[in-house]
């Protein structure tokens, strides 16, 4: 990586870190000890329940410098249902102790599982916000063949959001966590064939974010173009950088403001933030 390494990460991830073998973890981390000078931290992922005191003296002592835990959500009948294998005041818990000792703290939920609905996850939101993490990861339930989820979704025992309808619930969260100044490094699940091929019903886009930013967009103009008079050209206004998000993927908002029969030209302000806009 060259010099670019003083802006990149040593991660562990894909698993719950502190929570395997204790001998086998420090051995990964002494690995990685003679590269954290040159890189700009080490980061890790793990269990909620799987934070204590003397987990987070090892981690300090070998450089980690971020902590992920997977919390998923913060509604304790929903992580049961999912058999999570831990509960709410883990997170709690768990979050506060990890800011205590000075670490970079970045919470993970799932939107849409099972036993969930909007206001679970809402609720989950809130509740992440009021732990002032520095980052969140917002992943939508996806259904894997095979899997006891799909069992239930095959047994009509449980509905999944359709994209659309996490498409509304994420551009929503999207506004709550830049409000609170928490930056989201992750939404949506990275692309693969194999997501692709083994997922189960129609509610996996590899471009959700995408699609959750032109939906702030497509909401604020309605909001603010239903006091104009659609006889009458306006402009409106946009921070430069947002374009592609306003006109939205293919041009869907675009084409759609104009189907609504609007008028307008596009325009930039580029002190406005990357999800405003104004009419005029």
């Amino acid at each position: 990586m060259g010099d670019n390494a003083n802006n990149k990460e040593i991660a562990f991830f894909g698993g719950s870190f502190t929570a395997i073998d204790r001998d086998y973890m420090i051995s990964l981390l002494e690995s990685a000890k003679p590269f954290t000078k040159i890189f700009s931290g080490v980061r890790i992922s793990t269990r909620p329940d799987c934070i204590d005191r003397e987990v987070l003296d090892i981690l300090k002592s070998y450089n980690v410098t971020s902590i992920e835990l997977g919390a998923q959500s913060m509604v304790d009948k929903v992580l049961i249902a999912n058999e999570r294998g831990h509960f709410s005041d883990d997170v709690i818990n768990s979050s506060r102790l990890i800011k205590e000792y000075g670490f970079s703290l970045g919470l993970q939920m799932m939107t849409g599982l099972y036993k969930s609905i909007y206001d679970c996850d809402i609720y989950t939101a809130k509740q992440f916000i009021s732990l002032k993490p520095d980052t969140v990861r917002i992943y939508p339930t996806v259904i894997m063949k095979d899997t006891e989820l799909a069992k239930l979704y095959h047994s009509g025992e449980f509905v999944p959001y359709s994209l659309e309808d996490s498409i509304d619930l994420c551009s929503e969260l999207i506004l709550m966590f830049e409000n609170a100044d928490i930056k989201i490094i992750r939404l949506g699940l990275h692309y693969s064939d194999s997501l692709v091929k083994n997922s189960v019903c129609d509610n996996y886009h590899p471009a959700f974010k995408e699609l959750c930013e032109s939906k702030i967009f497509c909401n604020e103009f309605i909001e603010k173009a239903k006091y104009v008079d659609k006889s009458e050209q306006f402009s409106v206004y946009i921070n430069q950088k947002s374009l592609s998000k306003f006109y939205g993927q293919k041009k869907s908002n675009y084409n759609m403001f104009l189907t609504m029969g609007y008028q307008f030209e596009t325009c930039f302000d580029n002190t406005l933030g990357k999800y405003d806009l104004y009419i005029k």
